[in-house]
Formats: structure tokens, C-alpha cells, sequence
């Protein structure tokens, strides 16, 4: 608990102003909030009254009201308007505003790979030595988000060139707490304990898994998240990202290893409901309904944090149902990784004030507000976790903070002709029968075409 003169303090100073009143919390009123690490980057960054930066990103709707919430602390604490722009073609945009010379001063990339690209070709500014040391050292798992956050620039040199803010985590598992304890079953802590609790499960006549593929155009997708998964709890983050670049081919022992341990789960008939015809028929936002039929249909399901946007209405999350950490296996040699993404912020302008804001989004109070309302996780280890608003986003960010290795979704590092055709298709032939090798094989083929 920080003092009432700590508190005083920050608010006096940071109170006034046009920018106060769009203010979503008041400044000093809330406990979980370190409004002092706010009062000390005004401190720093103070006198830049009159400046102006723009901010082009995705988020549109309640995104970005609560992306937009954030801004007046910023503007209060240095005096500088920012004007932000969604788009729902963000992709697009950018690269038409790039190439044309007139990109805004910060972009907020969703993946990695557009960001990489525009670094290759100049139109993004490395950010500073000193914002990297920063990253690795007060991130959770931060070595990892600081590569994937640098790229060669147009002389092939390596730099920062985007500041992670925002994360998702995927490495999810979902169940009904009351079907486990009616049943007798514990949450698995170790890989091992899930495919024992698996195999239990299937022993006593139950269902253990509900998995669905289907998603229309994008049917497959669900099942290269499960294939990530396992690469980074059988291989080393480095073999995760050789593969993600082809550097480790597609039709590698080590792929084909994890395809076919995705299939220990899904092609197994006495594992997942409906059997494994179902599979890939079933829409993955009808997959997890299966949690909460009487009796179950199943008692897992592995799926992101999104999932429960998909759940029967009035199910409470901490009650009605709940999830786990997707385990790590029992030896540790892979430590804690952790499958997810989040939204990545590049500098496009020599605008001083853009360089400002990415400093402003490493102050814990840049995070905890946000935390405080819905919709947003992070890695910052100096962040007060009370600050979420819910005991799942907690949970969730307790995830994110015990990982040792981050990786982002290896389907959107890949180009969309793999992440986003061949490994979706290839996956529902693996489903449907296929060896996982020859799957492997013509997902490297097509690959190869790429070349």
C-alpha cells in the first residue's frame, strides 16, 4: 500500500488540465494504481507542451476506447496531443502510407512480420539500445520479447525497432471445475499429468477432449495453435524459431514429432468427442459447448483466451468454468513457455514526441490502468497484478509473468501461404487420415515454391 502522501503528491501534479476530465480514473484514487511512476515521467519529460504525434492501429470499437483511455495521462504528463486513427485495414494502410511518405508517427502492429518488413525497407526508426536493455530486464521472458521485437534494418544491421505493449496468451486449457471434483480428477501441473489424466479419463468411459477445426475459410487454424504448443514443449525456443523461418524445415523429424503428437490427442477416437470425424467438422466456436452438456461431453478443451466469448450464456469464469496453464513437461528443461501474441508499437517519424510515448508505455501506470477495466494482459513485471479487474485477466497475466520463454503465434510468423493456407489444410488432412509426415512433407513443397 503506498502512502497517502505518495498519493497526494501524484495527484496534485498530475490533476490539472483540459486532459483531466477524459481522465477514466481519478488520479491518487486508486490504491493499485503507482501514480508516482507517473508523476516521475512527467518529471522527465515535462515542457513539451504544444507537440503533436499520430497513431495508426486496428483497434476500432471498445478497443479502442480502451486503448484511447490511456492518452490523457500521457497528454497531462507532457503536454502533447495525441490523435489516433483505427482502421480496420491497418495492414493495408500502413503499407500504402509508408510507401507513399506519409505514415503517422507510431503504427501498432499486431504481429511481428509487417513490422519486420517495413524495417527492412527503412520506413520504421530503431529505437534505442537503452529501450531494449529495458525490455530484457523488466519483461517477464523478456530476452523474448526483445527478438521478436528486432529486425535487420535496410543495411542489414539488427536493432529494436518495435515496443511490445498488450499481450494475449494461448496456451490455455478450459474446464468445468465441478465435472473434475465430481469425477475425481486434479488439474495436471506437468504434461506427463495431462496425458495420464488423458488416458484416466478415456479409461473410465468419459470423453476427455472436445476439439474443433472448423472455422469456414480458415478451417485448420485451431490445430497448428495445438502443433505451436507442443513445438515449444519438445523442442528449444531456437528450433521454434529456425522453424518459423524454414530455417528448420517443415518435414524436420522435430515438426514431425509435434504434428504427431497433436494427433496422440485428436486421433485417437476414445480421446475427443464425437470421434475423430468430428474433428475437423465441428466449428471451433461450438467445440468447447461440450464442457457444459449433462453429463459432459468432454472435459477439456484447449483454446485461447478469447474462447469464452463462445461459452452458453450466464457461464461465470471462476466458477461455471475456469482454466489452466497448457504444463511444460515435469524435467523443466524447457522451463515455462508460453504460445500467444500481443501488439507491437513502431516508430515511424523523427517526431521527438513519438519517442516520448514509447517511454511513457514502459510506466507501470500506463499498464494498470489499463488493467483496472477489461481486455488487457502484460508481461511488465512492475506492474501490481491487483490491478486487473477480474481474478481470469490474473490469472492469465500470472501466466505471462511465469513464463520463461514467449512466442508468438508461429502460423502469423510464417508467409500467408503457409500460416494461413498450407498448414491450416495440412492439419485437416492430418485429421482426416494423412501421415504426419507426408502432411509435413507437402507444407514443405509448397514452401519450397515460395523460394
Amino acid at each position: 500500500m503506498r502512502t497517502i502522501l505518495t498519493i497526494s503528491v501524484a495527484a496534485m501534479g498530475l490533476a490539472a488540465g483540459a486532459a483531466h476530465a477524459q481522465m477514466v480514473i481519478e488520479p491518487g484514487s486508486d490504491d493499485r494504481i503507482n501514480w508516482q511512476s507517473l508523476e516521475d515521467f512527467k518529471a522527465s519529460h515535462g515542457g513539451m507542451e504544444g507537440q503533436e504525434i499520430t497513431i495508426l492501429g486496428p483497434w476500432l470499437g471498445p478497443d479502442q476506447e480502451l486503448f484511447t483511455s490511456i492518452l490523457p495521462y500521457f497528454q497531462e504528463a507532457t503536454g502533447i496531443t495525441v490523435n489516433y486513427s483505427g482502421s480496420d485495414s491497418f495492414e493495408q494502410q500502413i503499407v500504402i502510407d509508408s510507401e507513399a511518405g506519409s505514415p503517422p508517427d507510431i503504427a501498432i502492429y499486431p504481429q511481428p512480420g509487417l513490422a519486420a518488413d517495413l524495417a527492412r525497407k527503412g520506413h520504421l526508426k530503431p529505437l534505442s539500445e537503452e529501450t531494449a536493455s529495458w525490455l530484457a530486464a523488466n519483461y517477464a521472458a523478456g530476452e523474448s520479447w526483445v527478438k521478436f521485437s528486432t529486425y535487420a534494418g535496410p543495411d542489414g544491421a539488427e536493432n529494436l525497432y518495435v515496443f511490445p505493449y498488450k499481450a494475449d496468451v494461448k496456451s490455455l486449457v478450459w474446464y468445468v471445475p465441478e465435472n473434475l471434483e465430481d469425477a475425481g480428477y486434479e488439474v495436471p501441473e506437468t504434461y506427463e499429468d495431462l496425458k495420464a489424466v488423458t488416458e484416466q479419463i478415456a479409461a473410465d468411459g468419459e470423453t476427455p477432449w472436445c476439439i474443433g477445426l472448423g472455422s469456414g475459410g480458415a478451417t485448420g487454424w485451431p490445430a497448428t495453435d495445438w502443433v505451436e504448443d507442443l513445438m515449444l514443449r519438445t523442442n528449444s525456443p531456437e528450433d521454434y524459431d529456425a522453424w518459423t523461418t524454414n530455417a528448420l524445415p517443415f518435414n524436420d523429424p522435430k515438426v514431425v514429432a509435434a504434428i504427431e503428437e497433436f494427433g496422440w490427442f485428436a486421433k485417437n477416437p476414445d480421446f475427443v468427442a464425437g470421434g475423430v470425424g468430428s474433428v475437423s467438422s465441428t466449428d471451433f466456436r461450438d467445440s468447447p459447448k461440450g464442457l457444459f452438456e449433462s453429463p459432459p461431453s468432454c472435459y477439456f478443451h484447449r483454446q485461447a483466451s478469447f474462447i469464452p466469448s463462445f461459452f452458453p450464456d450466464g457461464v461465470e469464469i471462476g466458477l461455471d468454468a475456469d482454466f489452466f496453464y497448457f504444463p511444460a513437461k515435469a524435467d523443466g528443461a524447457l522451463g515455462q513457455p508460453v504460445l500467444g501474441g500481443g501488439t507491437l508499437f513502431g516508430v515511424h517519424s523523427d517526431n521527438p514526441a513519438a519517442m516520448a510515448f514509447i517511454e511513457f508505455l514502459q510506466v507501470p501506470a500506463a499498464h494498470e490502468i489499463w488493467m483496472t477495466q477489461s481486455g488487457f494482459l502484460t508481461p511488465h513485471t512492475g506492474v501490481n497484478t491487483e490491478a486487473y479487474g477480474t481474478e481470469t485477466n490474473r490469472k492469465m497475466g500470472d501466466i505471462l509473468l511465469n513464463a520463461t520463454t514467449f512466442r508468438f503465434d508461429g502460423s502469423d510468423l510464417m508467409p500467408a501461404a503457409i500460416g494461413a493456407g498450407a498448414f491450416w489444410t495440412g492439419m485437416v488432412d492430418f485429421v482426416g487420415g494423412a501421415e504426419a509426415q507426408a502432411v509435413a512433407d507437402q507444407i514443405q513443397s509448397t514452401w519450397d515454391t515460395l523460394k
